[in-house]
């Protein structure tokens, strides 16, 4: 099967060295013909430019993430847009097998599975959004599967691993602006949904996602700033007309999950009150939106397909050993990046720490634990195998996501 062409959007804010550590993982993926947009703020393009890759840069630096994707929207020239976080990276195969249910014409928009920081655990897999804004996680059938949705009813698609049609997310006017981050994948799974869209979900088109520090949290996810997500509620309410109570539930989830961070030590207590006193004063600031309003209409700037040069399947080489080994093992590593292949270097230790597997600013990926620690949190906590075993075991579970070659 050919795959169609893509554009994939990554859009950064004063994060330079999560988004070059995402691109440096965007150029080792297998989609054969693909262009690279990104949108960032000037200091951090000074810093991609300096990359000297072929590619589409926008500078901008408001923190509104969906302005930021309509600009990269408006410069998609392929007819599949797909949208990557900056403090993300992408497995390999990850753009290929996004795109690839795009094939069957009825198919709108499509979204693949999260890994989360230590690559342990899934942070995000299939979920359907309703027209209140409440997400309900579910299990999808194995391999990809197709969901036609409502306007009350959607499949909800994450903004750091999704693709869409680019000239029906155009059609909508891509992402609402009024949504400077919070529910705007939402509303526009709801939009494209009661305009008859079919969602595919697509469990191995696969990212891992770091959550990096930004201007509204810190790197451990503790919220500093509920002002925009109070300005979105209150903006899908007026968009999307909340049933009775849902606001109010929407405000005691925030509520709720301020008090978890406080019992684990992360937010004082008056730090709750004020961050509540945010989140209110975001909900009156918009209150005065109407429900009639409409996103501003988008125009795609004609610019020519822009691919990035040798993107492609290429071969991948898995080195396997302790952590007394690192040394000889990272300078097989760096040679056979050198050689363009996708490198696994896997270091485990004595014992049972439980394995954390990342993709680093070395340019290979990389996991590291104890020799019986367990690689994935589903899996049982001790994993009694000899080294041999236990490479074989690594070795079949991530040539799933990835080239995998033994060169011991």
């Amino acid at each position: 099967m050919t795959l169609q062409r893509a554009s994939l959007i990554i859009v950064s804010r004063h994060r330079p060295a999560a988004l070059m550590r995402a691109m440096a993982a965007v150029v080792q993926m297998d989609h054969p013909e693909f262009e690279l947009i990104v949108v960032t703020d000037p200091s951090s393009a000074k810093a991609v430019r300096a990359l000297g890759l072929p590619m589409k840069l926008a500078e901008f630096d408001r923190a509104n993430i969906s302005a930021a994707r309509n600009i990269g929207l408006e410069m998609a020239s392929a007819p599949i847009v797909a949208f990557l976080d900056d403090d993300a990276t992408p497995e390999p195969t990850w753009l290929s097998r996004l795109v690839a249910p795009f094939a069957d014409p009825q198919v709108t928009a499509a979204t693949g599975f999260v890994l989360g920081r230590s690559g342990l655990a899934w942070q995000w897999r299939a979920a359907w959004v309703d027209g209140d804004g409440f997400d309900h996680a579910f299990r999808p059938p194995a391999g990809v599967s197709l969901f036609p949705g409502t306007a009350i009813r959607a499949i909800k698609t994450q903004g750091t691993n999704c693709a869409f049609r680019r000239d029906d997310l155009l059609a909508i006017g891509g992402f609402d602006e009024c949504f400077a981050f919070y529910l705007d994948e939402a509303d526009v799974n709801l939009r494209l949904a009661g305009l008859g869209a079919v969602t595919a979900i697509v469990p191995e088109a696969v990212v891992h996602h770091g959550f990096a520090a930004s201007a509204r949290r810190r790197g451990d996810r503790t919220p500093t700033d509920l002002t925009d997500i109070g300005q979105s509620l209150a903006f899908f309410a007026a968009r999307h007309g909340l049933t009775s109570g849902a606001l109010d539930k929407h405000v005691a989830d925030q509520r709720s999950r301020l008090i978890r961070h406080m019992i684990s030590g992360k937010l004082e207590p008056g730090a709750v009150k004020t961050l509540m006193s945010g989140l209110f004063r975001g909900i009156r600031l918009a209150s005065n939106l109407s429900r009639d309003q409409t996103p501003r209409p988008l125009v795609a700037t004609g610019q020519a397909f822009a691919p990035l040069p040798e993107t492609g399947p290429r071969a991948g080489c898995l080195l396997f050993g302790s952590n007394s080994q690192r040394a000889a093992l990272e300078e097989e590593a760096r040679a056979a990046r050198a050689r363009g292949e996708i490198v696994t270097l896997i270091l485990l230790s004595r014992g049972m720490r439980p394995h954390r597997h990342s993709f680093t600013e070395n340019g290979w990926w990389e996991q590291s634990g104890g020799r019986f620690g367990r690689a994935f949190r589903t899996k049982s906590r001790f994993n009694w195998k000899t080294a041999a075993e236990r490479q074989t075991q690594e070795a079949v579970r991530l040539s799933r996501l990835r080239p995998i070659f033994d060169k011991s």
